[in-house]
């Protein structure tokens, strides 16, 4: 009688024979990507790998999927690592991925383009964000290996031609899983307590794999929030990084940086030379233009004879003085004239202009001026007044 199975010793004896076939077990498998999803709360990918006629679903656990370097997309051709394995639940054959690449496109020139075009559609390349480098920087801040090749260049260059130039290093490894960290935290803290003006991020030479750390989001990222300018200078001048789009400024080496960044000393002690020369004549020059207008101002008017105004015063003094007097003497003649006129008038209105004409004033014992005979008696003492002197008198009579 045949063997009757249950359906989990059927699943489990399926999933041993497949474990026991070597070829079966990390194994390589090309196909397209679809219905890919990123379980994001739990960092595993699932998808569906396919050809022209088949198709084989796939697992790719966390701690394999933070190692791929490209981010995996629907109709994406690839070549995946695993194993295969019976899903006992669905009772389902699937590929347990280890390790992903594209089909025919290497994985870390993918990643670079997608990061690239990524962070293109964010703004961060913008020309417009970038900063310009100082001319003439205090400090130069630098963010590199603090044992590699490119410290030394950097230095070099920046003793030859600026002596005593200031310099700081932020040390950071510029290779491996830690450099982008790393280098993010550098840039970081000289922004925080660096004091410089300028900060080269760089290293030397070397593969894809060595500059990768320059590359990555975090990287491209902490370089754009920098407020202090950046020069990327990463590898050599044919090697180019996510870096060097979202520097202020892309050097081909640590070396050219450094040129860029430092001014040479003694350029700039010719040119403040220049410059005092240039300033020293055109102050002659000025002073010179100054003088001779000061010369034209003193022969004119004034200035060429100080005591001419107050000459010019004093005669204007005298001519004011000597219409004064004569406006005076004119008032006083036309006001005697009009007094005159007035007293002759006045004098023919007196009373003693009157007595002059041979008339009298009569004034009784009290001194009231006498106009009728009814304000006298007989014998009462009477005075008269008369144009020259005055008399005493009784009154002996009256009459009408």
């Amino acid at each position: 009688m045949p063997k009757i199975w249950t359906v989990s010793e059927l699943v489990g004896r399926i999933g041993q024979v497949l474990q026991e076939r070597t070829e079966l077990q990390n194994c390589w498998i090309s196909g397209e990507l679809s219905n890919f999803k990123n379980h994001r709360a739990s960092g595993h990918w699932y998808f569906t790998l396919k050809d022209e006629s088949s198709s084989l679903k796939g697992v790719m656990f966390k701690s394999r999927s933070e190692r791929v370097r490209f981010i995996p997309s629907d109709g994406l051709k690839v070549l995946i690592r695993g194993n295969i394995r019976m899903y006992d639940r669905d009772g389902t054959i699937q590929l347990y991925g280890e390790e992903m690449e594209p089909s025919g496109l290497g994985q870390l020139y993918l990643a670079f383009e997608q990061l690239k075009k990524k962070l293109a559609e964010e703004g961060l390349f913008d020309p417009l964000r970038k900063k310009s480098i100082p001319r003439l920087p205090r400090r130069i801040g630098i963010v590199t290996s603090p044992t590699g090749a490119a410290i030394r260049d950097i230095i070099n260059i920046i003793e030859r031609r600026h002596p005593g130039m200031s310099w700081i290093l932020a040390p950071a490894a510029v290779q491996g899983e830690a450099a982008p960290h790393e280098v993010a935290q550098a840039i970081a803290r000289l922004n925080r307590h660096g004091d410089v003006d300028v900060i080269i991020v760089g290293r030397g030479g070397g593969s894809l794999e060595e500059l990768w750390a320059f590359n990555t989001d975090i990287v491209a990222r902490a370089i754009s929030a920098s407020v202090i300018p950046i020069i990327s200078a990463v590898g050599h001048e044919t090697d180019v990084t996510i870096s060097d789009y979202v520097a202020d400024l892309r050097a081909p080496t640590p070396s050219a940086a450094a040129e860029l960044a430092v001014p040479i000393l003694i350029d700039l002690q010719l040119q403040v030379a220049q410059l005092r020369v240039r300033l020293t004549g055109a102050m002659g020059t000025l002073i010179e233009r100054k003088r001779q207008y000061v010369e034209g101002i003193a022969n004119k008017g004034p200035l060429r004879d100080p005591f001419w105004r107050i000459d010019q015063s004093r005669q204007r003094l005298d001519a004011l003085q000597m219409r004064l007097q004569e406006g005076m003497t004119r008032f006083v003649i036309d006001k005697n004239g009009i007094l005159k006129l007035l007293a002759a008038k006045l004098d023919l209105l007196s009373p003693l202009a009157i007595l002059g004409r041979g008339y009298s004033l009569t004034y009784n014992a009290e001194g009231l001026l006498l106009r009728s005979v009814s304000q006298v008696a007989v014998d009462e003492q009477i005075r008269i007044r008369l144009g020259e002197g005055s008399l005493h008198c009784r009154v002996l009579e009256k009459g009408n």
